[in-house]
């Protein structure tokens, strides 16, 4: 029997590859509103991150977050992924 097949996502902050299951998608709906996805099922566009302040701090930092959503991503948005981040 093989062993079951582990989808893989690169983090756009730290770029190391891990399992899905671990990392947090980032998704710009179809209405271009950025959000987090915690079933990793919403429609439009996804960026992973792994789920540390660092993470998404050097990802805002190098602008890698907006340019994998194809989106400028207001401070109000940041700083609301920051705090659910933390909770």
């Amino acid at each position: 029997m093989r062993p079951k097949h582990v989808p893989m996502r690169t983090c756009v902050g730290c770029r190391e590859s891990r399992p899905k299951k671990e990392l947090i998608r980032i998704v710009r709906t179809p209405e271009s509103e950025v959000e987090i996805d915690l079933t990793g099922k919403k429609s439009g566009r996804g960026a992973y991150l792994c789920p540390s302040k660092e993470c998404l701090a050097k990802a805002v930092k190098t602008a890698q977050l907006e340019r994998s959503l194809n989106i400028s991503i207001s401070d109000e948005i940041k700083v609301l992924l920051e705090q659910q981040l933390d909770g």
